[in-house]
């Protein structure tokens, strides 16, 4: 086996819980050459391991705004993509857009089995078929599948990452040093912690003499941090590209954030940081890494995995899992990472 050929489309956390198995499998087959196909939006993530040969990139999230305008792009990137004949060709995905990429390679498929599949009618592109239990990690599966597939042993050792820090680039701004980094966004409202929360914590950080770089993806994101820089030590980043992000997070001394994709590749990176879980489960999607910190919210329903909270305070708008979390028990936990650092930990909230 020579060549594979790895589809594993978004988000920005699962592409970085792909990473592992990649450093798995470029210590078990050094010479074997991996391609990849992702999201043209993350397609960075793929250049920063060293296991990755040639990327391919997809505007599959523009599919559901008129299928019949992107049958072009995608017959297109179909075509470019058969002219190789791969040894293997896996799909992390499992999903239907995946399975139906996977579908038109050229080679063996492989991918989860119909028990473990994210979407049930994927496992049927798939020849090879492989059980990973959806209650452990999402790392953890994807390095079980990407040793099942490639015959061998499945590891026991910690996540290693393997992201190559001279691929990160460096943005032309000038920070302070040291620096704490606040990720107060993510894409589902249940996962946002309270605007209020966010300027307490700020107002602890910056008592102590650290100033608070923010960070943003979208003009709605750039306002809540514009909003949030309520000192003139609070600096709200410009739009950087991906591979300038991991940059900043790279050199942050700690940082606090949400289940996002930025809190995931802040853990990657190593880096000590603290994050917040109400709606998702720290145990199955928590960011993985040396010093990393979590509160998992104890409230009774939950967590439920829900982008719309089910039973929503009638004097708040804010998610009750993470009003739960108070800024002053975060920031007696987050502390110690601004002393002497910790190991990993997860703290349920009381």
């Amino acid at each position: 086996m020579k060549r594979i050929l790895l589809i594993k489309l978004t988000s920005l956390g699962d592409l970085i819980h792909a990473l592992p198995a990649l450093t798995d499998l470029h210590w078990a087959h050094p010479d074997l050459k991996v391609d990849w196909l992702i999201d043209e939006n993350f397609s960075e993530i793929a250049s920063w391991h060293p296991a990755v040969g040639e990327i391919f990139t997809t505007n599959h999230r523009q599919w559901k705004k008129g299928l019949v305008s992107a049958l072009g792009p995608i017959y297109k990137l179909i075509k470019k993509l058969q002219k190789t004949k791969y040894d293997l060709v896996i799909d992390g995905q499992g999903n239907f857009k995946s399975a139906l990429l996977t579908l038109f390679m050229r080679g063996p498929k492989a991918g989860f089995d119909k028990h473990s599949v994210r979407e049930r009618i994927a496992h049927l592109a798939y020849q090879r078929r492989y059980p990973a239990s959806k209650t452990v990690h999402a790392i953890d599966r994807l390095r079980q599948l990407f040793a099942l597939a490639l015959n061998y042993p499945s590891p026991v050792s910690p996540p290693d990452f393997l992201i190559d820090r001279d691929r990160l680039v460096r943005p032309s701004l000038t920070l302070p040093s040291p620096y704490l980094v606040f990720i107060h966004n993510a894409s589902w409202k249940t996962k946002l912690w309270s605007e209020k929360s966010w300027v307490e914590m700020i107002q602890k950080a910056t008592a102590r003499g650290y100033p608070v770089v923010l960070p943003w993806g979208n003009e709605e994101e750039r306002m809540r941090a514009v909003r949030l820089a309520i000192k003139p030590q609070v600096i709200v980043l410009p739009k950087l590209s991906l591979s300038e992000m991991g940059y900043v997070l790279a050199h942050a001394k700690a940082c606090v954030g949400m289940d996002t994709g930025l809190s995931h590749l802040v853990a990657a990176l190593n880096i000590p940081s603290l994050t917040l879980y109400g709606a998702t489960d720290s145990g199955r999607t928590g960011a993985s890494g040396q010093n990393q910190l979590h509160i998992q919210s104890t409230l009774r329903c939950a967590p439920c995995n829900k982008k719309t909270c089910r039973f929503p305070s009638a004097t708040s708008l804010d998610p009750p899992c993470l009003t739960q979390i108070t800024p002053d028990q975060a920031f007696q936990i987050f502390e110690r990472f601004l002393g002497v650092e910790k190991p990993a930990l997860c703290i349920r909230s009381s």
